[in-house]
């Protein structure tokens, strides 16, 4: 995956870090070790549901073209920017195991009310306005990117393999510079050779601590 900035008036600290592009299923909110060490509790005791919910067949998936998050902003005054997933195969399968992690850490008392209702969507964030070293303020201001949806508003990015779900936690990093995993659960192996083709490896799916 490649985005060039250059001459697109876009302040490049705004894009995602290529170590920790991901796919971002929950937000939770989780201030201390013990809610931590909960929902790393709880992402383990759902593995065989998962496993369930994904007929124990690997998941293969596609990224292509840009969206604006529907609560953060328009291509003229845009937030938040993300790729549109495809779930090689069908998405239902990801969807429900997805939905049984959401269900789980809800029913553990681990997700705030208006992130609950706010319902799945499976996404790979791109551009984050909130994360430009430019601001002036401490208010976050959007961008303009008409240009870079003109430009690569049909590309496609890649396909990939699923390797696993992690609980990891925003603004601390492991040596690989991804963030820090608090737990993690496999996902059904990958076939050799069964996916020839794919371009770009996005390892890990993820649910954040914030």
């Amino acid at each position: 995956m490649f985005l060039d900035s250059t001459g697109l008036g876009i302040d490049k600290s705004i894009f995602i870090k290529p170590n920790t592009l991901h796919l971002t299923v929950q937000m939770l909110k989780l201030w201390n070790t013990n809610r931590i060490e909960a929902a790393a509790d709880v992402l383990r005791r759902v593995s065989p549901k998962v496993m369930d919910a994904l007929e124990r067949r690997p998941v293969y998936i596609r990224l292509k073209g840009l969206q604006c998050m529907p609560d953060r902003g328009t291509p003229p005054k845009a937030y938040v920017v993300h790729a549109p997933l495809e779930v090689i195969g069908g998405i239902d399968r990801l969807k429900r195991a997805c939905r049984v992690i959401v269900d789980a850490f809800v029913e553990a008392g681990l997700v705030l009310e208006k992130d609950a209702n706010r319902g799945l969507l499976l996404h790979a964030t791109l551009m984050n306005a909130g994360n430009s070293k430019s601001k002036t303020s401490g208010k976050t201001e959007p961008f303009d990117a008409r240009t870079i949806f003109a430009q690569y508003g049909s590309e496609e990015w890649g396909e990939c393999y699923i390797r696993e779900a992690h609980l990891s936690q925003r603004f601390v990093y492991d040596g690989n510079g991804y963030f820090h995993c608090c737990a993690s659960i496999p996902f059904p192996e990958e076939k050799q050779g069964a996916f020839p083709m794919m371009k770009n490896f996005f390892q890990k799916m993820f649910s954040t601590v914030k």
